[in-house]
C-alpha cells in the first residue's frame, strides 16, 4: 500500500476546467498550512465562478486532501 494508493484506486473523471482544479489544489495547500491570505483570495475568485468551475475546484481540492499529511518530527520530552 503506497502513499498514493487511495488516489489511483479511484478512477475519477478529469475536471472540466484544469485551471480551477489547480486553484482547488492551491486552496487545499493553503488551508493545510494555515495561509489565511491565500484562502481568502481564492475564495473571492471562486465567488465569480460557474457551477462547472466549482465542480472542478472541488475535484482539485479533494484530490489534494486525499494525500495524507507528512508527520512532523517532534522531539520527545526529556525527564529532568
Amino acid at each position: 500500500m503506497g502513499l498514493f494508493d487511495r488516489i489511483t484506486k479511484k478512477e475519477a473523471p478529469a475536471p472540466a476546467n484544469p485551471e480551477m482544479a489547480e486553484l482547488g489544489r492551491e486552496y487545499a495547500i493553503a488551508k493545510r498550512h494555515g495561509d489565511r491570505k491565500t484562502t481568502r483570495r481564492i475564495t473571492r475568485q471562486l465567488g465569480k465562478a460557474s457551477a462547472s468551475d466549482r465542480d472542478s475546484f472541488e475535484h482539485g481540492k479533494t484530490a489534494y486532501d486525499a494525500i495524507p499529511p507528512v508527520p512532523t518530527w517532534r522531539r520527545p520530552k526529556r525527564n529532568r
